[in-house]
């Protein structure tokens, strides 16, 4: 039970990942191609979620991480919708 569990956290952390890739692709595309329009400012306009930076200080040794950043758009949801249905066929 909980193995199953675990790998369903991985499928969909997965799935939101390459989504959010496939959304900021799709919003690249969107940029270069669109005319300059309603639409096109409308499917392109982001929403950011950063958090950090993050300092982790060892004794033997210090990292920092970050910030990290989110940026999602109607595209990028589109993107993680995307993939969601492809990986619930095919899975």
């Amino acid at each position: 039970m909980i193995g199953s569990r675990r790998r369903g956290f991985g499928r969909i952390l997965l799935g939101i990942v390459v989504g959010l890739f496939l959304g900021a692709l799709f919003t690249r595309i969107a940029v270069v191609f669109m005319p300059e329009s309603a639409a096109r400012q409308f499917l392109t306009t982001t929403v950011s979620a950063a958090l950090g930076p993050l300092s982790i200080d060892l004794i033997a040794f210090a990292f920092v991480i970050g910030p990290l950043t989110i940026n999602l758009n109607v595209l990028s949801l589109v993107g993680i919708l995307l993939v969601a249905l492809v990986v619930r066929s095919w899975l």
